[in-house]
C-alpha cells in the first residue's frame, strides 16, 4: 500500500501543501505511517502530535479526523472545535478510508490544516481532493495486486469508491474491490471459488463449445489481419480445417 500511496501522497501534497496542510497517511489503527508537511508549518503539526508513528485512533483522541474516519469507514470532516481533545481544537481535517483489494479497510488519508484562515467551504473543497486521491490509492493498489489480470470497471462512487473485478483468462473472477462487493452483493465467501463473470452480471448464457471456437476463431483471424493461411498456423492446425470449424460457427471469410 505505501508504495502505491507514495506518489498519491507527493500529488496531492503539491495540490494543498502551499495553503499550509499537511498530508497525512495512517493504517486501519491510526498510527501514522507517512507524512507531508511543508518546512514552515511542519512544527505545528509536531506540536499536535502529527508524526510518524503517533496514533490517533478515537480510542487514543476521542472524535478526530483520522479515528472518527477509521471507526465510520466513510469520509468524514471534523473541524476544530468538534474534535473531543482540547488539545486538538487547532487542527481542521479531511478525510477518506483506504481499502484493501480485497475490501478490507487497511488506513485513513488525512489531509490536516492548523491554520486558522481555513474555513468549511475550503474544507469541503479538500475533502473533495481527500475521496478522489484515496479512491486512487484503492484502485492502483487493487490493480497492482491482480496484476497480469483483465480489471474490469463496473462504476465509480463518490463514497463507495471504484467499483473494480479481476478477472483471469478464462473470465472468471478472481477478485473485487470494496465497491464492487458492496454493489454486486460479494463477501469473501461468495468469492472463495472463481465465478463466472457474465453469470456475476447477470448476463450468463450457459457455456458453449461452439461459443468458445467462435471467439478463438475470431481472435486468431483478427491477429492474422484476415489472412486465413496466418490464422490457421497460429492456431497450429491446417487451412482446410480452419475453413470447417469456421463453417460450422457460422463464420464465412
Amino acid at each position: 500500500m505505501l508504495a502505491v500511496a507514495a506518489p498519491v501522497l507527493d500529488h496531492m501534497f503539491r495540490s494543498v501543501g502551499r495553503s499550509g496542510c499537511a498530508v497525512i497517511l495512517s493504517d486501519a489503527r491510526g498510527v501514522i505511517l507517512e507524512r507531508r508537511a511543508g518546512d514552515g508549518d511542519a512544527k505545528g503539526f509536531a506540536a499536535a502530535g502529527l508524526v510518524e508513528g503517533a496514533m490517533w485512533g478515537e480510542a487514543e483522541e476521542g472524535t478526530n479526523g483520522i479515528g472518527t474516519c477509521l471507526f465510520e469507514d466513510k469520509p468524514v470532516i471534523i473541524h476544530r472545535n468538534q474534535h473531543f481533545a482540547s488539545r486538538n481544537v487547532g487542527i481542521s481535517c479531511m478525510d477518506a478510508p483506504v481499502h484493501d483489494p480485497h475490501g478490507r479497510l487497511v488506513g485513513a488519508l488525512d489531509v490536516s490544516t492548523c491554520r486558522d484562515d481555513h474555513g468549511p467551504a475550503m474544507a469541503e473543497m479538500i475533502a473533495a481532493l481527500v475521496r478522489d486521491a484515496a479512491r486512487k490509492i484503492e484502485r492502483d493498489y487493487f490493480c497492482r495486486h491482480f496484476e497480469g489480470n483483465r480489471i474490469i470497471f463496473l462504476s465509480d462512487d463518490t463514497v463507495a469508491g471504484t467499483a473494480l473485478l479481476a478477472v483471469d483468462r478464462d473470465d472468471l473472477v478472481i477478485g473485487a474491490s470494496r465497491a464492487a462487493r458492496l454493489r454486486l452483493g460479494l463477501n469473501d465467501a461468495a468469492l472463495a471459488a472463481p465465478r463466472v463473470l457474465a453469470q456475476l452480471l447477470g448476463e450468463g448464457a450457459p457455456p458453449s463449445f461452439e461459443d468458445a471456437d467462435r471467439a478463438v476463431l475470431r481472435q486468431a483471424l483478427a491477429q492474422a489481419d484476415g489472412n486465413a493461411s496466418k490464422a490457421a498456423r497460429l492456431l497450429g492446425i491446417g487451412r482446410a480445417t480452419l475453413y470447417r470449424r469456421m463453417a460450422r460457427a457460422g463464420l464465412t471469410h
